[in-house]
């Protein structure tokens, strides 16, 4: 079999295992399968470059990251709907409807709460995919759009130009799946699946994209060239069978059976795998469609049901605080059970103190809960009149409940943080941060085997990790003795990171990446940063009095000197390198811009560093040079409107050299 011939083949096989898994919900072949039919694909396509089409199901992993989105024009404009409220409401749109068409039919769907996008083909290739926008002009997210697995990148048999018109949604399992996990990370969570969908669908980055494993549903035709359709529902059989994943959708005569199925999609809104905000009532006639028109905001052959939120009543017992892996306390109200949208809630979040002082929530009230975006249990206020005698107004503790360290409110929010180096409720997420890349590098300590070092009860801070033993190691799930032995080499290669890695490590607040850098290169060692004074930190250039007062605290904290007494016995350096002679760049500030042939912007950055330079992410009038790469955008623009020098890489490596 010649290459051409088996690239088609698995190009093939694996577009039918991708509509049946991710289409039709009923796979046929295995994932080991489908990983290796597709490795195979990556190393035919690889070897033979010319032969990669954008169809090709290897496409769909994400390209190069963009500097912006491009803006589009919808050739027929995605418009909204008129909102109704009540079933009067239904009956009232009805009988508009009917004064203009008497013996229109319904045809009722789920409305999805996602992201609204529109798919354009030509010649049956996905070409363009573009958001909503303001229903006129949105924005083109094609490369993200071709991560979404169940859209068909190639349609057989398709009209030269067609036009479908869908809703991007993150399925229920994947939004609470990725909430876990950026809870891990310390990073903050999305509210709600729509939320989360229309961050990553306007991900500049394709490959965070694809890694979000988003969905949609398509729901109409906007245009299909030379294609003929006299119902709704024809249409959606049409998009059926080319292979879109089609919105559910029932068919109704009469006025009093869309009220009861509108019924039916509410009382069965938890079963979906998507989130609903309500369900979408449409003329099924088309021509029938056409002759009612549209408002100059809406069309009148269609309507927006909307769902009232639940509120119930019930006793709050009381009042537990969680300290995250960020250190924030997040107090969290026990209720007496109650049945809310379909699932028993037992529990709300208070958010913060501001929070529960506002609404003056206390232990013992009756207070009315509901789910925010039908997900999240929250308590909306309290019931006065049922309050019992003798309650008392509540405070967050002022000391961690996990570990017993001060905690403080943060200078710019409503946070409350636990202050501990060593905090146990924060050891996952102070850990990964310590091995990060940017921090001490070492490679091979992902969260999973974080994960796996405290579950053992074998590191307790990061200190722990220089004293760890091979026997020991070794013995953890899925390491053995080779992965143990490259571990604690690159645990022991880490200890002769440099001071400002370090500084960046311990994870003080207010102190990034850049502000290690700049105390290492003032203070020269650590010990001479643990003595630094208020005023001799905010003399730094760059280091503001908060930035200041959170290294002033950190170091004071007993659990800090212990962390930092460990990492002397191991013999972890705490010096910083001694700067080069090379100084060319002293005094200037680079920008980097695009996509560099020659550089990452990591090492980039660093070259322009070790040259006594500084590397910005923004252009201003501070700004010496621009180094402008493949695709540079915005800030190529705003340094040419500034004035500032642009470079190429030619230009720049010749500066280096």
């Amino acid at each position: 079999m010649d290459y051409l011939t088996e690239i088609e083949s698995l190009r093939r096989e694996l577009e039918q295992a991708g509509y049946e898994y991710y289409v039709q919900d009923a796979p046929t072949m295995s994932d080991y399968d489908y990983d290796h039919k597709l490795r195979r694909l990556e190393e035919l396509e690889a070897a033979h470059p010319e032969a990669v089409t954008p169809d090709s199901p290897t496409q769909r992993v994400g390209g190069k990251a963009l500097e912006s989105f491009a803006q589009v024009e919808h050739k027929v404009p995605l418009e909204s709907l008129q909102d109704v409220f009540d079933f009067d409401e239904v009956r009232a749109f009805d009988q508009r409807v009917r004064g203009v068409v008497e013996d229109a039919s319904y045809v009722v769907e789920p409305k999805v709460d996602g992201l609204s996008v529109a798919l354009e083909y030509e010649d049956g290739l996905f070409v363009r995919g573009a958001t909503r926008g303001d229903g006129r002009v949105g924005e083109d997210v094609t490369e993200n759009l071709r991560t979404v697995r169940s859209i068909p990148l190639r349609i057989p048999g398709a009209p030269s130009r067609l036009i479908v018109r869908g809703e991007v949604f993150m399925p229920k399992k994947v939004f609470h799946a990725l909430n876990e996990e950026r809870e891990r990370r310390g990073e903050a969570l999305f509210a709600n699946p729509r939320n989360a969908a229309a961050g990553s669908l306007r991900q500049l980055d394709p490959k965070v994209a694809a890694s979000r494993k988003l969905d949609i549903l398509v729901f109409n035709v906007q245009w299909a060239e030379g294609e003929r359709f006299r119902t709704h529902l024809e249409t959606l059989d049409y998009l059926s069978a080319k292979g879109f994943k089609v919105i559910p959708h029932v068919s109704c005569a009469t006025v009093e059976q869309v009220t009861e199925q509108i019924a039916k999609v509410g009382e069965s809104r938890e079963e979906y795998q998507f989130d609903i905000d309500g369900a979408v009532v449409k003329v099924n006639d088309l021509d029938q469609r056409r002759r009612l028109g549209s408002t100059a905001k809406f069309p009148r052959w269609a309507a927006a049901y909307k769902y009232p939120p639940e509120v119930k009543p019930s006793r709050l017992l009381d009042i537990v605080v969680q300290v995250g892996r960020t250190g924030v306390l997040t107090p969290k109200a026990v209720l007496e059970p109650v049945r809310l949208a379909g699932t028993t809630v037992t529990g709300a979040t208070l958010h913060n103190q501001d929070f529960i002082s506002e609404k003056d929530i206390r232990i013992g009230d009756t207070v009315l809960v509901r789910k925010a975006g039908e997900i999240i249990p929250e308590v909306l206020s309290v019931v006065p009149e049922k309050r019992p005698e003798g309650t008392a107004p509540y405070f967050l503790p002022a000391l961690c409940p996990v570990c017993g360290a001060p905690v403080e409110r943060d200078e710019d929010g409503a946070h409350v943080r636990c202050t501990g180096a060593e905090c146990p409720a924060q050891l996952l997420r102070n850990l990964a941060h310590f091995a990060s890349r940017d921090a001490m590098d070492i490679e091979g300590l992902g969260i999973a085997v974080v994960e796996n070092l405290v579950g053992a009860g074998l590191v307790k801070t990061p200190g722990d990790l220089y004293f760890l033993q091979e026997e020991d190691v070794s013995k953890l799930d899925r390491m053995g003795k080779k992965s143990a032995k490259n571990l604690l080499a690159a645990i022991e290669k880490s200890k002769e990171q440099d001071l400002s890695r370090l500084i960046f490590a311990f994870g003080i607040r207010q102190v990034g990446q850049k502000a290690g850098k700049i105390l290492a290169a003032r203070f020269r060692t650590l010990e001479a940063l643990e003595q630094a004074t208020l005023e001799e930190l905010t003399a730094v250039e760059d280091v503001g009095e908060i930035t200041a007062r959170s290294v002033l605290e950190w170091m004071a904290s007993p659990q800090s000197k212990h962390l930092m007494a460990r990492l002397r016995e191991a013999g972890v350096n705490m010096t910083a390198a001694e700067q080069g002679s090379d100084r060319r760049f002293e005094g200037m500030t680079f920008v980097l811009t695009g996509g560099l042939e020659r550089f990452t912007r990591e090492g980039a950055s660093e070259m322009i560093e070790a040259r006594g330079g500084k590397a910005s992410g923004s252009v201003s009038k501070k700004t010496t040079y621009v180094v402008a790469g493949e695709g540079a955008g915005s800030k190529l623009r705003k340094a040419q409107e500034l004035g500032i020098p642009v470079l190429t890489e030619a230009e720049f490596l010749a500066m280096l050299e």
